[in-house]
């Protein structure tokens, strides 16, 4: 290719809406969009308005998220017709293909590379799982198909942690030196520190309503602390507000009048720095993460900031050993955690 021909770069990011993997998105994109002179930037995205960046063209492909069989069809008929048009607007084929999402499209491109940020493959299932989010067994089996199918094309897949490339390898047979480690990019500072009772104990777990979460292993260690041993000086802040999905409204249903759960809800960027800067301890219980972004920006904030993590290899990565970690089956566990933050405070 002659090198005075400006090369595009694609990037795949149409089922990401939220969460960290929106977080990620908007990296990337930011980074992107300085390279915008150099390169021809090209975005597949769900909606431009969760990541409008200049010097970036992007397609927008709303209707590929509403089933997975129009998702499935989107990566491999949709994507494969607009790399071909991509070719003919430049006169050659895409120069590199980058998938945000954990499959590897069709298309025609001379270098592809995955991102692999959905660990549900790895996740062990409770039976309860079926009755919280009925669509989570099937996504655990169609995430694991999809790293599969067309994995022997790309130049490298892409994850955030040690321990993902190494059951990533193992689980698809994939040579391991063409996975790469590669952390999310650090949180810039954001926060401001209100006013607050002292003799409170606040406690936060900030993240998307969904049942992998665990919030329920939380809510039942609240309940433990105030029924079992009388303690009523504390605050556990969750955002999840309680009719967001049938997971949420059965968290509410039974702890709604739980008096220290506060249901407050999904937070802006700087209401949730804000919620970490003023938080006595951050409690994070998801049964499985590629990263867990919360664990960082908190440290963030509060470099020596107490943690109660759950014991699983994804919050001994991101913590870098910090905090202290508790069972993610057992709320006995964790309230006795918690007990100990109130007490020492």
């Amino acid at each position: 290719m002659d090198e005075n021909v400006r090369r595009t770069i694609v990037i795949s990011a149409v089922n990401i809406r939220k969460g960290g993997t929106l977080t990620i998105l908007r990296q990337h994109l930011a980074e992107m969009s300085e390279k915008a002179g150099q390169f021809r930037i090209v975005a597949l995205v769900h909606d431009r308005k969760l990541c409008d960046y200049p010097g970036i063209e992007y397609i927008e492909l709303p209707w590929c998220t509403k089933m997975w069989i129009l998702r499935l069809w989107a990566e491999y008929m949709t994507m494969h017709r607009i790399s071909r048009k991509i070719a003919r607007q430049d006169g050659h084929i895409v120069w590199k293909w980058i998938s945000l999402h954990d499959t590897t499209p069709r298309v025609i491109a001379e270098h592809r590379e995955v991102y692999c940020q959905t660990s549900f493959p790895f996740l062990k299932l409770r039976f309860t799982d079926l009755f919280a989010d009925p669509k989570i067994v099937m996504f655990k089996l169609m995430t694991g198909l999809a790293y599969r199918i067309n994995s022997r094309y790309n130049d490298c897949m892409i994850v955030q942690q040690e321990w993902f490339r190494q059951a990533l390898s193992k689980r698809i047979n994939y040579p391991i030196e063409k996975i790469k480690v590669q952390q999310p990019a650090a949180t810039p500072l954001c926060c401001r520190t209100e006013h607050q009772d002292n003799s409170i104990t606040t406690f936060l777990y900030p993240s998307t309503p969904d049942c992998h979460k665990n919030f329920e292993i939380l809510c039942k260690a609240t309940q433990i602390l105030e029924d079992k041993l009388g303690l009523n000086r504390f605050k556990v802040i969750i955002t999840v507000k309680g009719n967001e999905n049938r997971y949420a409204k059965g968290l509410f249903k039974r702890w709604g009048n739980c008096s220290s759960i506060d249901f407050h809800g999904l937070m802006s960027r700087d209401e949730l720095f804000s919620a970490y800067a003023n938080a006595d301890c951050l409690v994070f219980a998801s049964r499985i993460e590629t990263w867990g972004l919360p664990i960082s920006e908190f440290l963030s904030v509060q470099p020596q900031g107490r943690m109660i993590l759950a014991d699983l290899p994804y919050a001994y990565e991101t913590s870098g050993l910090k905090g202290q970690y508790f069972n993610p089956d057992s709320a006995k566990q964790l309230a006795a955690l918690m007990r100990n933050v109130i007490i020492t405070k």
